[in-house]
């Protein structure tokens, strides 16, 4: 099952209630000859990289089961998906060493098997399939039952759980199966604050992503995200504010990557940072405070001033 945003974290009627948790989608299978199989969303196996997943479900779990669910790393005092990036390359000896370093945890939200398809029971008779299956076999670490509520005031006090990991809510209906339909409803937090436009991509004429930075209490300017793919009139109306680098760019020398799980790095053209832009991102952010998922400009300042504040605030959040 699939999800569609809704704007409101408010719980409706008739629905559940679940925490999204900052990981991968994946589904894990006990099949009745032992055999395991942790694949993602897209039918990637991925039950090599991760051995104690692997371990804890051949020695919890009955055969012929199947559920759905996240697997998380949690890291420092928060879910480290870059932990989650680096371990997926990994096999054999290598995924038992990352398996020591960072263990994973397998978050699982739904029983879709146990001895039979559970596809046509509806929410709440698999919930209460799977918290049976928890109880009954003492299941424990590292597979965990994910929390679900259908107490509104309850579902908004795991909204305070963002500087953890936690990105936001899932809205399942009660009394819906589970179907290969989007019909799932997710909340994701976002919050807007400021951040200067340090370069960007495409050209200067055409902007067509911003690198974004903020300064640090010691007055450096540090990269913290780069922007969605703007378009043609923002880019233009940008472009008119932007100025080259003249020389003693605080990122001339930097390199840029183009994503998660890639070597490509970016063609960026470094400019002035003397443009504020106000911008909505993603609450999940890496191991250094970056945001891990791009942000979406919103208004244009020119008085980079009132950027220059300390790129964290209290409790390791954006200030």
């Amino acid at each position: 099952m699939l999800t569609t945003p809704t704007p409101r974290p408010d719980l409706p009627p008739g629905y559940a209630a679940e925490p999204e948790w900052d990981g991968y989608r994946a589904q894990l299978a006990v099949y009745t000859d032992t055999r395991v199989l942790l694949r993602s969303r897209q039918g990637t196996d991925m039950t090599a990289s991760f051995p104690e997943i692997r371990a804890a479900a051949l020695a919890q779990l009955p055969p012929d089961t199947g559920l759905d669910g996240e697997l998380v790393v949690w890291d420092s005092g928060r879910l480290a998906f870059e932990r989650l990036q680096q371990r997926l390359a990994r096999r054999g000896a290598g995924a038992a060493e990352a398996a020591r370093r960072w263990p994973a945890h397998y978050v699982v939200f739904d029983l879709v098997h146990a001895g039979a398809d559970l596809a046509d029971w509806p929410y709440k008779r698999r919930r209460t399939a799977l918290e049976a299956l928890f109880a009954d076999r003492g299941v424990t670490a590292p597979l965990t039952l994910c929390p679900s509520t259908t107490d509104p005031a309850v579902a908004r006090e795991w909204l305070a759980w963002t500087a953890a990991g936690l990105e936001g809510l899932y809205f399942k209906r009660l009394n819906e199966p589970y179907r290969p339909a989007r019909s799932w409803l997710k909340y994701k937090v976002r919050v807007t604050t400021e951040a200067v436009v340090g370069a960007v991509t495409g050209t200067l004429a055409a902007p067509r992503t911003l690198l974004l930075g903020r300064y640090d209490a010691a007055g450096r300017l540090q990269y913290t995200g780069r922007s969605t793919i703007l378009s043609r009139a923002a880019g233009r109306a940008l472009a008119d504010r932007l100025t080259p680098s003249a020389g003693g760019h605080p990122w001339k020398g930097w390199t840029f990557s183009a994503g998660w799980g890639t070597q490509r790095m970016l063609d960026v053209h470094l400019v002035q940072p003397d443009v504020v832009m106000e911008v909505a991102v993603d609450v999940a952010r890496d191991g250094a405070g970056r945001w891990r998922h791009p942000a979406r400009p919103h208004r244009v300042r020119t008085d980079v001033e009132v950027a220059r504040v300390p790129l964290f605030g209290a409790g390791g959040t954006l200030s």
